[in-house]
């Protein structure tokens, strides 16, 4: 028996955006882990099929419903003892095109979450933070206590999630921690949608043959981050018991950058292992994207530290193992 499976056995654990990319992959995870999982969700970006594997298991509850309905908060936080509050609207793109609704699931939506769980007397509650929090700051690589100016409407909701979580802790006494995100990608990330992610996004256009375009010249960097990392950081902060790691954030990343150049290679790489045809398909290039930061870098240094964090994959791994799922599951 694993120390997370010692921790987490026939504790309750709810995830809201459980059937999202992240959400149902920590919901798969946890059931293996022989915890109970409620799983919260409204499908406006998850999908059902990614619950298909553990949708008929006995410690399996889903909840169809928005957390921007108190009522509903509560419900989904009765008996809980964690939270894993993955659901909000992601995008830079996304915010600058509707920042009301981004702002109302991002903010209004955490914050009826937070008042569920303390109401509820959850121990612990772990939330998605984001990358994007760290704005115009150029410092590289990023340290949690050394932020810039939010670049866009994202940003700003991702900033004010650890405002308001840092609230409650001094307040209500409900331990929190903050998981900040560096562009990640694996297994069951959408490919599809005005807002999917670039590695995916760039699969299905390879897999067909068609030229993946590129915002800008190519030489923007970011620290991409494989799944796996980010499921041993959400057990990780679920079950410590070093007192100085609570009611902190942590970037979740490798540490490594890659510039998109670089990735496109490695993903032409991996993917003519498959359809040798891939290696001729060429890479186009279009205007800069809005919001973008230039490059992304995490310092892991806190999260090693203090939580025992231990990244298992860099890019080139995740990206091969990623790559063979697209492939046995998303191949047209």
């Amino acid at each position: 028996m694993t120390e997370f499976q010692q921790k987490l056995e026939n504790k309750k654990v709810l995830v809201t955006g459980g059937a999202g990319f992240i959400g149902s992959n920590l919901c798969e995870t946890l059931i293996n882990l022989n915890t109970k999982v409620v799983c919260l969700d409204n499908f406006a970006t998850g999908h059902r099929h990614n619950l298909d594997a553990i949708k008929d298991n006995e410690n399996f509850q889903l909840i169809e419903g928005d957390i921007r309905n108190l009522e509903t908060c509560h419900k989904a936080c009765k008996n809980v003892d964690y939270v894993l509050h993955e659901a909000a609207l992601g995008s830079v793109p996304r915010s600058l095109a509707d920042p009301i609704t981004s702002n109302e699931v991002n903010i209004s939506g955490f914050l009826n979450m937070l008042v569920a769980a303390r109401d509820a007397g959850v121990k612990r509650f772990v939330y998605a933070a984001s990358s994007s929090t760290y704005g115009d700051s150029e410092k590289l690589p990023k340290v949690e206590d050394e932020i810039g100016k939010p670049l866009s409407p994202y940003a700003i909701t991702k900033y004010v999630n650890e405002l308001y979580a840092d609230i409650f802790q001094d307040a209500y006494k409900l331990d929190t921690i903050g998981l900040r995100y560096f562009n990640v990608f694996g297994r069951k990330q959408d490919p599809n949608g005005a807002y999917a992610a670039v590695i995916p996004k760039f699969v299905m256009k390879f897999m067909n043959h068609e030229s993946p375009v590129i915002n800008g010249d190519g030489t923007y960097s970011r620290d991409f981050t494989y799944i796996d990392n980010v499921l041993q950081m959400n057990l990780l902060a679920l079950t410590t018991d070093n007192a100085d790691a609570i009611n902190e954030v942590y970037n979740t990343a490798v540490g490594e950058r890659t510039n998109l150049v670089e990735l496109t290679k490695l993903l032409k790489k991996h993917l003519s292992e498959f359809d040798p045809e891939i290696a001729k398909v060429e890479v186009k290039h279009g205007p800069k994207r809005a919001g973008d930061i230039p490059h992304s870098l995490a310092s892991v240094e806190k999260a090693e530290n203090l939580l025992g964090y231990d990244a298992s994959h860099r890019i080139d791994e995740g990206l091969k193992e990623a790559i063979a799922w697209y492939w046995g599951n998303l191949k047209p």
